[in-house]
């Protein structure tokens, strides 16, 4: 179910994106730059999303790949366990055989297919003690519980296939949408240097400087996160990534605050949920900045300013912090 829903929410924003792409309507076949530049931010509104669902997949799919090696670690003992209670009944046959027991029925019973069947024959041989018996159904006890740990397994895998195959086919997603943004950029850009070239205007740069000077001056934990992230500006955007040379939004304040011995998930909305959420009027250096429905999170360093990376179209900066619409503020 959950693999249904989140291919067909991906099919979904996939049409809507290449809606968005498209050529506005027939009578707007050369679009201006303004025309652009929307069509452009309401493609990376959508990307955000869609790059932080990845990085929460991705996290997911951590969380089980660790769950998955910590129960063939389990598993380790309940094997030892059902390999001793083989031993034991494999003796209790042959004392049994040479007792003038009967071989046939131990044959018959040690060769059950299941544990079920297994500890159903146990009962039929009156001949067994009770302390035999209760070593049998020990082995029959412990093999149930491999089986049935091992068919957990079994599932666990199954489903980390499909998410990992889920994950692979968004991420290719997200890569085409991100080139035909790309691409209406260059479009925009160079809408925007014709017409100054025409105007004989000055052309604008669309990114302002990424290195505005010393870092704010911030002490503590909050210090440790800032000056962390002051150090990432003008590196580059990758969406899922965390460092130490790329970052997206998410990856970035999580790893600022991890420099400072937080621990946050890579993931805009579960920082939300670790975060405590808190007014503008109390907003100090350190603190996070969410937009655009937790598809977006920066760190604020004071001065109405933070710190994010915003786009794969641009570099980790400083930015104003009215930079899209906002959702919220959570102290780390």
């Amino acid at each position: 179910m959950f693999i249904r829903r989140t291919a067909l929410r991906s099919l979904l924003i996939g049409v809507a994106v290449a809606a968005m792409v498209a050529p506005a309507c027939a009578a707007h076949a050369d679009p201006t730059h303004d025309e652009l530049q929307a069509q452009i931010d309401k493609g990376n509104a959508e990307l955000e999303h869609i790059v932080e669902d990845y990085n929460k997949i991705n996290g997911d799919l951590e969380a089980t790949q660790a769950s998955i090696k910590q129960r063939e670690t389990d598993l380790q003992p309940l094997e030892a366990s059902m390999d001793a209670a083989r031993a034991t009944a494999d003796q209790i046959a042959v004392n049994a055989y040479k007792s003038g027991g009967n071989l046939s029925s131990w044959s018959l019973m040690l060769g059950a297919t299941s544990s079920d069947g297994f500890f159903d024959r146990v009962g039929t041989l009156q001949q067994i003690s009770r302390n035999q018996q209760a070593d049998l159904a020990k082995y029959a006890s412990a093999k149930a519980g491999v089986d049935a740990e091992k068919q957990r397994l079994n599932e666990t895998l199954a489903a980390q296939s499909r998410q990992k195959a889920d994950l692979e086919a968004r991420r290719k997603q997200i890569e085409g949408n991100i080139a035909k943004l790309d691409e209406m950029q260059r479009k925009a850009d160079a809408a925007a240097a014709a017409a100054a070239a025409k105007a004989k205007t000055p052309v604008k740069t669309a990114n302002p400087t990424t290195n505005p000077g010393p870092p704010p001056a911030v002490s503590g934990s909050a210090g440790k996160a800032v000056n962390y992230a002051w150090a990432q500006l003008g590196k580059k955007y990758v969406f899922g990534a965390a460092g130490p040379d790329t970052f997206d939004c998410s990856g970035l304040t999580m790893m600022a605050w991890k420099a400072a011995g937080v621990t946050l998930p890579h993931n805009a909305a579960q920082q939300w949920g670790k975060v405590k959420h808190i007014s503008r009027s109390q907003l100090a250096p350190g603190d996070l900045v969410f937009y655009n429905g937790l598809g977006h999170v920066g760190i604020y360093i004071g001065n109405n300013q933070i710190i994010h990376a915003p786009n794969s179209r641009t570099v980790v900066k400083v930015a104003p912090i009215d930079i899209d619409s906002l959702y919220g503020y959570g102290r780390v």
